[in-house]
Protein backbone atom coordinates (compact mmCIF):
# COMPACT_ATOMS: atom_id res chain seq x y z
CA UNK A 1 0.00 0.00 0.00
CA UNK A 2 3.00 2.37 0.87
CA UNK A 3 4.45 1.63 -2.58
CA UNK A 4 1.42 2.76 -4.69
CA UNK A 5 1.39 5.80 -2.46
CA UNK A 6 4.29 6.65 -3.49
CA UNK A 7 4.15 5.43 -7.18
CA UNK A 8 0.74 7.84 -7.27
CA UNK A 9 2.79 10.74 -5.42
CA UNK A 10 5.38 10.18 -7.82
CA UNK A 11 3.40 10.77 -10.87
CA UNK A 12 1.36 13.63 -9.78
CA UNK A 13 5.26 15.22 -8.77
CA UNK A 14 5.90 14.09 -12.54
CA UNK A 15 2.82 15.30 -14.57
CA UNK A 16 3.70 18.85 -14.70
CA UNK A 17 6.90 18.11 -15.93
CA UNK A 18 5.66 16.11 -18.77
CA UNK A 19 3.02 18.72 -19.67
CA UNK A 20 5.96 21.25 -20.65
CA UNK A 21 6.69 19.39 -23.04
CA UNK A 22 4.45 19.15 -26.76
CA UNK A 23 6.51 16.78 -28.12
CA UNK A 24 9.63 14.31 -28.06
CA UNK A 25 11.85 14.04 -31.32
CA UNK A 26 14.47 11.03 -30.55
CA UNK A 27 15.03 11.88 -26.98
CA UNK A 28 14.85 15.91 -27.68
CA UNK A 29 11.70 17.46 -26.19
CA UNK A 30 10.01 20.16 -28.15
CA UNK A 31 8.74 22.40 -25.04
CA UNK A 32 5.36 24.41 -24.26
CA UNK A 33 7.07 27.36 -24.20
CA UNK A 34 9.11 27.59 -27.62
CA UNK A 35 5.57 26.31 -29.44
CA UNK A 36 4.31 29.56 -27.80
CA UNK A 37 6.97 31.73 -28.65
CA UNK A 38 7.20 30.34 -32.67
CA UNK A 39 3.06 31.13 -32.51
CA UNK A 40 3.43 34.47 -30.80
CA UNK A 41 6.06 35.74 -33.87
CA UNK A 42 3.79 34.29 -35.75
CA UNK A 43 0.60 36.14 -34.50
CA UNK A 44 3.08 38.88 -34.72
CA UNK A 45 3.34 38.88 -38.07
CA UNK A 46 -0.93 38.98 -38.55
CA UNK A 47 -1.48 35.36 -38.08
CA UNK A 48 -4.83 34.27 -35.94
CA UNK A 49 -3.48 32.19 -33.01
CA UNK A 50 -6.18 29.14 -32.88
CA UNK A 51 -5.75 25.13 -32.38
CA UNK A 52 -4.84 24.77 -36.12
CA UNK A 53 -2.24 27.23 -35.99
CA UNK A 54 -0.90 25.38 -33.08
CA UNK A 55 -1.18 22.27 -34.80
CA UNK A 56 0.73 23.25 -37.83
CA UNK A 57 3.04 24.88 -35.42
CA UNK A 58 3.81 21.78 -33.63
CA UNK A 59 4.25 19.79 -36.88
CA UNK A 60 6.45 22.70 -38.47
CA UNK A 61 8.73 22.40 -35.16
CA UNK A 62 8.61 18.46 -35.36
CA UNK A 63 10.08 18.76 -38.67
CA UNK A 64 12.49 21.01 -38.14
CA UNK A 65 14.04 19.60 -35.04
CA UNK A 66 14.40 16.49 -37.21
CA UNK A 67 16.09 17.84 -40.04
CA UNK A 68 18.47 19.70 -37.78
CA UNK A 69 19.32 16.13 -35.97
CA UNK A 70 19.99 14.40 -39.14
CA UNK A 71 22.51 18.27 -39.78
CA UNK A 72 24.11 17.65 -36.84
CA UNK A 73 24.83 13.94 -37.13
CA UNK A 74 26.12 14.54 -41.15
CA UNK A 75 28.56 17.31 -38.99
CA UNK A 76 27.08 19.79 -41.12
CA UNK A 77 26.61 22.15 -38.78
CA UNK A 78 30.66 22.02 -38.43
CA UNK A 79 31.14 23.29 -41.97
CA UNK A 80 32.82 26.49 -42.39
CA UNK A 81 30.46 27.99 -44.19
CA UNK A 82 27.30 27.21 -42.21
CA UNK A 83 29.21 28.39 -39.07
CA UNK A 84 29.90 31.57 -41.17
CA UNK A 85 25.88 31.94 -42.05
CA UNK A 86 24.83 30.64 -38.03
CA UNK A 87 26.89 33.27 -36.66
CA UNK A 88 25.76 35.96 -39.33
CA UNK A 89 22.27 35.04 -38.28
CA UNK A 90 23.03 34.82 -34.98
CA UNK A 91 24.36 38.92 -35.06
CA UNK A 92 21.36 39.87 -37.06
CA UNK A 93 19.10 38.71 -34.42
CA UNK A 94 21.06 40.54 -31.46
CA UNK A 95 20.97 43.43 -33.23
CA UNK A 96 17.55 43.64 -33.95
CA UNK A 97 16.88 42.24 -30.83
CA UNK A 98 19.37 45.18 -28.97
CA UNK A 99 17.23 48.00 -31.70
CA UNK A 100 13.70 46.93 -30.36
CA UNK A 101 15.18 46.55 -26.19
CA UNK A 102 16.48 50.62 -26.76
CA UNK A 103 13.12 51.81 -28.27
CA UNK A 104 11.10 50.35 -25.66
CA UNK A 105 13.18 51.63 -23.67
CA UNK A 106 13.11 55.09 -25.07
CA UNK A 107 9.88 55.37 -26.75
CA UNK A 108 8.44 57.45 -29.00
CA UNK A 109 5.76 59.59 -27.33
CA UNK A 110 2.57 61.22 -28.40
CA UNK A 111 4.83 64.67 -27.35
CA UNK A 112 7.72 63.84 -29.29
CA UNK A 113 5.80 63.36 -32.31
CA UNK A 114 3.36 66.57 -31.47
CA UNK A 115 7.32 68.33 -31.05
CA UNK A 116 8.38 67.04 -34.45
CA UNK A 117 5.47 68.46 -36.21
CA UNK A 118 5.03 71.34 -34.72
CA UNK A 119 8.51 72.25 -35.71
CA UNK A 120 8.05 70.93 -39.54
CA UNK A 121 5.03 72.70 -39.98
CA UNK A 122 7.03 76.12 -38.56
CA UNK A 123 9.37 75.57 -41.06
CA UNK A 124 6.74 75.12 -43.85
CA UNK A 125 4.88 78.15 -42.94
CA UNK A 126 4.59 81.11 -45.71
CA UNK A 127 5.27 78.12 -48.53
CA UNK A 128 2.84 78.17 -51.12
CA UNK A 129 1.93 75.80 -54.08
CA UNK A 130 1.24 76.68 -57.25
CA UNK A 131 -1.07 75.69 -60.49
CA UNK A 132 0.81 74.89 -63.52
CA UNK A 133 0.98 74.29 -67.01
CA UNK A 134 4.43 73.80 -68.83
CA UNK A 135 5.73 72.68 -72.68
CA UNK A 136 8.19 70.12 -72.89
CA UNK A 137 10.35 70.71 -76.13
CA UNK A 138 13.37 68.98 -77.39
CA UNK A 139 15.76 71.94 -78.58
CA UNK A 140 16.06 75.25 -77.24
CA UNK A 141 15.24 77.17 -80.60
CA UNK A 142 11.72 75.34 -80.46
CA UNK A 143 11.05 77.09 -77.27
CA UNK A 144 12.23 80.02 -78.10
CA UNK A 145 9.94 80.13 -81.29
CA UNK A 146 6.79 79.04 -78.92
CA UNK A 147 7.34 81.30 -76.23
CA UNK A 148 7.39 84.18 -78.78
CA UNK A 149 4.29 82.73 -80.56
CA UNK A 150 2.54 82.37 -77.41
CA UNK A 151 3.76 86.05 -75.98
CA UNK A 152 2.50 87.13 -79.41
CA UNK A 153 -1.02 85.52 -78.78
CA UNK A 154 -0.55 84.31 -82.24
CA UNK A 155 -1.29 80.52 -80.27
CA UNK A 156 -2.65 79.89 -76.74
CA UNK A 157 -0.42 78.21 -74.25
CA UNK A 158 -2.59 75.08 -74.08
CA UNK A 159 -2.93 74.89 -77.95
CA UNK A 160 0.87 74.86 -78.05
CA UNK A 161 1.05 72.63 -75.55
CA UNK A 162 -1.10 69.98 -76.97
CA UNK A 163 0.65 70.37 -80.56
CA UNK A 164 4.19 70.59 -79.76
CA UNK A 165 4.98 69.59 -76.07
CA UNK A 166 6.45 65.70 -76.10
CA UNK A 167 5.47 65.19 -72.37
CA UNK A 168 2.85 62.72 -72.83
CA UNK A 169 0.72 63.28 -69.66
CA UNK A 170 0.41 67.02 -69.24
CA UNK A 171 0.17 67.76 -72.91
CA UNK A 172 -2.72 66.46 -74.05
CA UNK A 173 -4.32 68.77 -71.22
CA UNK A 174 -2.66 71.71 -72.61
CA UNK A 175 0.16 71.03 -70.43
CA UNK A 176 -1.97 71.27 -67.50
CA UNK A 177 0.20 69.77 -64.33
CA UNK A 178 -2.23 70.76 -61.52
CA UNK A 179 -1.79 71.96 -58.22
CA UNK A 180 1.59 71.43 -56.26
CA UNK A 181 4.64 72.83 -54.47
CA UNK A 182 7.40 73.67 -56.71
CA UNK A 183 9.61 71.06 -54.29
CA UNK A 184 7.64 68.31 -56.69
CA UNK A 185 9.91 69.48 -59.62
CA UNK A 186 13.47 69.07 -60.12
CA UNK A 187 15.33 71.87 -59.15
CA UNK A 188 15.82 73.99 -62.54
CA UNK A 189 11.94 74.11 -62.41
CA UNK A 190 11.07 74.92 -58.98
CA UNK A 191 13.25 77.63 -59.28
CA UNK A 192 11.86 78.89 -62.31
CA UNK A 193 8.27 78.74 -60.81
CA UNK A 194 8.99 80.49 -57.08
CA UNK A 195 10.45 83.04 -59.29
CA UNK A 196 6.96 83.67 -61.27
CA UNK A 197 4.10 85.18 -60.38
CA UNK A 198 0.08 84.57 -60.99
CA UNK A 199 -0.64 84.66 -64.36
CA UNK A 200 2.88 84.97 -65.26
CA UNK A 201 5.38 83.07 -68.11
CA UNK A 202 8.78 82.54 -68.21
CA UNK A 203 10.48 84.74 -70.60
CA UNK A 204 13.30 82.47 -71.52
CA UNK A 205 13.03 78.33 -71.75
CA UNK A 206 14.27 76.67 -68.80
CA UNK A 207 16.31 73.62 -69.53
CA UNK A 208 16.32 70.46 -67.16
CA UNK A 209 17.30 66.60 -68.29
CA UNK A 210 13.99 66.30 -69.42
CA UNK A 211 14.58 68.85 -72.36
CA UNK A 212 13.47 72.63 -72.42
CA UNK A 213 10.13 73.85 -70.75
CA UNK A 214 7.75 76.69 -70.99
CA UNK A 215 6.28 77.58 -67.98
CA UNK A 216 2.95 79.08 -66.92
CA UNK A 217 1.45 79.85 -63.34
CA UNK A 218 -2.24 79.55 -63.52
CA UNK A 219 -2.37 80.67 -59.94
CA UNK A 220 -1.39 79.97 -56.67
CA UNK A 221 -2.33 79.80 -52.96
CA UNK A 222 -0.81 79.13 -49.34
CA UNK A 223 -0.24 75.21 -49.04
CA UNK A 224 -2.00 73.49 -46.72
CA UNK A 225 -0.37 71.59 -44.20
CA UNK A 226 -2.24 67.16 -43.40
CA UNK A 227 -3.26 67.37 -40.17
CA UNK A 228 -0.91 65.79 -37.80
CA UNK A 229 -3.33 62.17 -37.41
CA UNK A 230 -2.62 62.17 -41.18
CA UNK A 231 0.98 62.75 -41.07
CA UNK A 232 1.40 60.61 -37.71
CA UNK A 233 2.81 57.53 -38.51
CA UNK A 234 5.16 58.74 -40.97
CA UNK A 235 6.27 61.18 -38.02
CA UNK A 236 6.63 58.23 -35.74
CA UNK A 237 8.37 55.94 -38.26
CA UNK A 238 10.85 59.18 -39.20
CA UNK A 239 12.10 59.64 -35.20
CA UNK A 240 12.52 55.82 -34.80
CA UNK A 241 15.06 55.76 -37.12
CA UNK A 242 16.35 58.93 -36.00
CA UNK A 243 16.47 57.65 -32.44
CA UNK A 244 18.35 54.29 -33.76
CA UNK A 245 21.16 55.90 -35.87
CA UNK A 246 21.78 58.07 -32.68
CA UNK A 247 21.82 55.09 -30.57
CA UNK A 248 23.89 53.32 -33.22
CA UNK A 249 26.50 56.23 -33.05
CA UNK A 250 26.64 56.32 -29.48
CA UNK A 251 27.50 52.66 -29.20
CA UNK A 252 30.69 53.64 -32.01
CA UNK A 253 32.10 56.42 -30.38
CA UNK A 254 31.90 54.39 -26.92
CA UNK A 255 33.69 51.36 -28.77
CA UNK A 256 37.56 50.86 -28.51
CA UNK A 257 37.89 50.30 -32.60
CA UNK A 258 41.71 49.95 -34.06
Amino acid sequence: MKRISLFIAACVLAAPVYAQNVATVNGQPITQASMDQFVSLLVKQGAQDSPQLRDQVKQEMINRTVAVQAAEKAGIDKQPQVQQEIALSRQGILVRALMDDYLKKNPITDAKVQAEYDQIKKQQAGREEYKLRHILVKDEKTAVDLTAKIKAKKISFEAAAKKNSIDPGSGKKGGELGWGPATNYVPQFAQAVEGLKKGQMTDKPVQTQFGWHIIQVEDTRPMKFPDLKDVKPQIEQMLRQQALAAYQQDLLKSAKIQ
